[in-house]
């Protein structure tokens, strides 16, 4: 979970696409147990400010996962001057929970005075703006259920009762200049995720971050306490480039390997999307229903707007595994409901 933290994803992505591809036989348990255990959390890092429109679907609210005790640093890189203001009803909600402290469900709907339906409803806008989070994964999960026939929403194992209470994100101020501190922890988190970074690979994660300059003092003040290597790692890159050691140590072993023809089918929305970014050709969007498929660690197929799109030219059968592999999908049996 560390190489994830503070990556900023969909949040119908999480459990249906980014976890099941690293973790065998995932269930949703394990990051509740995580969650309510205080180790992990979950939040829209960077709320929406008073110049965007009104909230998106949760489905599509960028949501990241990040160690509890890591927030304060996160937050201090992503604090806007003017958030967005909710609705009234949503307003009533922050006003209970701002009044009496964090709360259930049930204690939100009792508190104020609205239907089931309304608080949920509410809960959905102030997760997409960036307000609330809850002591459980459960809640956001809860809001992700796709609604059946009728408006009405589908009776499934995950349930409002389930997610813990509800509370207001903690926002601090706006400052001129991020923490040094949050700086490097960023610059370790980056070093962690992708074993190398140089600045083009930063296009992938969230436009808020601090600047490649701030990036590259930290890292030049961790190569010099002789805490990771400064070089040239990736060809064709220009631009100081820096890694963890033991990354230096994989790259020269995947050299020495031979090819294994081994597939990996990701969504557009998994951080390992970098079509585009270190390999020619146009970038895949980072939208969950898009798809990418590795082969030996290079890209050879997409899947975008409904049509397949080959980067390498496959004999018949070999073309029929590839677009196999590359729809096949790693959601686990006990989260259909929110794919």
């Amino acid at each position: 979970m560390r190489q994830l933290e503070g990556f900023e994803a969909p949040a119908g992505a999480w459990e249906t696409e980014i976890l099941p591809a690293r973790l065998d036989s995932y269930e949703p348990s394990w990051l509740d147990d995580q969650c309510l255990a205080g180790r992990i959390a979950w939040a829209r890092l960077r709320p929406r400010n008073g110049g965007e429109r009104s909230a998106s679907p949760v489905r599509t609210t960028p949501i990241a996962l990040l160690a509890r005790r890591h927030a304060g640093l996160w937050t201090s890189l992503s604090a806007v001057e003017e958030p967005v203001r909710p609705s009234s009803r949503a307003q009533t909600v922050v006003d209970f929970i701002r009044q009496y402290g964090a709360s259930f469900f049930d204690e939100l709907v009792e508190g104020t005075g609205l239907l089931r339906p309304q608080v949920e409803e509410a809960l959905g806008e102030l997760v997409a703006l960036g307000i609330v989070t809850s002591d459980s994964f459960a809640g956001l999960r809860a809001l992700l259920r796709k609604p059946a026939a009728g408006g009405r929403r589908r009776t499934t194992m995950f349930g409002m009762e389930s997610a813990g209470r509800w509370a207001l994100a903690r926002r601090p101020r706006p400052q001129m200049q991020a923490r040094p501190e949050a700086v490097e922890h960023l610059a370790r988190t980056l070093l962690l995720r992708y074993g190398v970074v140089f600045w083009r690979l930063i296009e992938r994660e969230a436009p808020w971050l601090p600047p490649w300059r701030d990036l590259l003092r930290a890292y030049r003040r961790l190569e010099a306490r002789g805490e990771i290597r400064g070089g040239r790692f990736v060809a064709g890159f220009s631009g100081e480039q820096f890694a963890l050691a033991e990354a230096v140590g994989m790259l020269r072993e995947v050299r020495r390997k031979p090819p294994s023809g081994s597939w990996v089918s990701l969504s557009g929305a998994d951080p390992l999307n970098l079509v585009g970014i270190l390999t020619p050709g146009p970038k895949l969007a980072a939208l969950t229903g898009n798809r990418l498929l590795y082969r030996d660690g290079l890209p050879v197929a997409l899947f975008a707007g409904g049509e397949t799109q080959f980067l390498e030219t496959f004999e018949p059968a070999t073309q029929w595994e590839a677009r196999k592999a590359l729809l096949r999908g790693a959601v686990p049996s006990s989260l259909i409901a929110l794919s």
